[in-house]
C-alpha cells in the first residue's frame, strides 16, 4: 500500500459523511452485475470450479437476500458460462424471477453467431453479450469480432468486455468503428489495488472513455485488494485513486452500478460493496447519485420494465 496515498485519500474522504447527508439515497437501483448458476443441475456448471467456495447454488432468491435490505430488487443478470443452451437457462430462470430486468448473454463471434444472436435476441429480456478482452486482442478473431459487433448494435444489443487493461485500447477502437454500438467496460477495466495503480491502466481508461458511446460498470471493487479473503478495507476512502480517476475520465452519464455478486465475496460482503459506491455518489449529488445507480444502466442495456 502507498501509504501516503492512502492517508491523503482518507483525509479527502473525511467530507464524504457531510456530503452524504445533504444527498438522499436513489430512488431505484438497478445491480447491473449478478451471476446465477446452479451446479446440481444435469450435466453441472463449466464455472465455478468444484471445491471453490463459489461452488454452490445461487439464484435470485439468494442475491435478493443480500441486495433487498438497500432497497435493490432488480438486476440485470451476466453471463457465467461460455456453453450456448446456458444462455436459454438463465432466460428461463428470468421467465420466473421477476427481479431480473435483462442479461448478459455469451455467443462466441464466428459460424454461429448470427443464428444465435438472432434467436436469442427474440427474447426482451437478452440485452446483449459479454466477450472476453482477449477476442479483441487476437488478430485472427478480428473479422468475426467487428461482424458480431456490428450485428448486435443492429439487433439493438450491448456488448460487455471483460479482462485485463491491455485490451481497452483496442476497446476504443472497437468502439470507434462502430459508433452504433453500446460497449460497457467491466469490473473498472481490471483496476488491481487501488492504492497500486498503473500508469497505463489509468492511460487506457482515457483512451476508451474518449469514446461517448462507451460505458463503465464499477464492479469488482473490493476483490482486486490485494488482501486476504473477505478481508478487503472497508473504509470509501481505500478506493478513491479509482473512483476519482473514473469520475474524471466518464463522467456522471456514462457509470454504472454491478456488485458482481457473489464473486465480490471473495473481498468483501454485499453490505461493503454497496456502502462504498452509496457513500461515493451519493457525495457527488442527487442527479449522479440517481443516474449511476439506475438511469445511466437503462441509456446503457435498455432495460425492460417487470413490474
Amino acid at each position: 500500500m502507498n501509504r501516503r496515498r492512502f492517508l491523503q485519500s482518507t483525509a479527502a474522504a473525511a467530507l464524504l459523511p457531510e456530503i452524504t447527508q445533504a444527498a438522499p439515497p436513489a430512488t431505484r437501483i438497478i445491480d447491473t452485475h449478478t451471476h446465477f448458476y446452479d451446479p446440481t443441475r444435469p450435466g453441472g456448471v463449466p464455472w465455478p470450479a468444484k471445491g471453490s467456495k463459489l461452488y454452490r447454488t445461487v439464484l435470485p432468491a439468494d442475491w435478493l437476500a443480500v441486495a433487498s435490505p438497500h432497497g435493490i430488487k432488480e438486476t440485470v443478470v451476466v453471463e457465467a458460462s461460455l456453453l450456448v443452451e446456458d444462455n436459454q437457462w438463465i432466460l428461463n430462470l428470468a421467465a420466473k424471477e421477476k427481479s431480473i430486468v435483462g442479461f448478459v448473454g455469451h455467443l462466441d463471434p464466428g459460424d454461429e453467431f448470427a443464428t444465435n444472436l438472432k434467436r436469442f435476441a427474440a427474447n426482451p429480456i437478452f440485452r446483449g453479450i459479454r466477450w472476453s478482452g482477449n477476442f479483441l486482442l487476437d488478430e485472427a478473431k478480428h473479422d468475426s469480432v467487428l461482424a458480431g459487433a456490428k450485428l448486435l448494435a443492429e439487433h439493438g444489443l450491448e456488448l460487455d468486455l471483460n479482462g485485463g487493461p491491455n485490451y481497452l485500447p483496442h476497446a476504443a477502437k472497437l468502439a470507434a468503428d462502430v459508433p452504433e454500438l453500446r460497449v460497457l467496460i467491466n469490473h473498472l477495466g481490471a483496476s488491481g489495488d487501488p492504492q497500486a495503480l498503473r500508469p497505463e491502466w489509468k492511460e487506457n481508461i482515457r483512451m476508451v472513455a474518449k469514446q461517448p458511446n462507451t460505458f463503465m460498470k464499477v464492479s469488482a471493487l473490493v476483490e482486486q485488494v490485494k488482501c486476504e479473503p473477505d478481508q478487503a478495507p472497508r473504509d470509501t476512502a481505500y478506493y478513491l485513486p479509482i473512483l476519482d480517476h473514473l469520475w474524471e475520465s466518464f463522467g456522471p452519464d456514462r457509470l454504472i452500478y454491478g456488485s458482481n455478486w457473489p464473486v465480490s465475496d471473495k473481498g468483501a460482503p454485499y453490505d461493503v460493496v454497496f456502502k462504498i459506491v452509496d457513500e461515493y455518489f451519493r457525495s457527488k449529488g442527487s442527479e449522479a447519485c440517481e443516474k449511476y445507480f439506475w438511469k445511466n444502466s437503462l441509456a446503457a442495456y435498455r432495460w425492460i420494465e417487470r413490474n
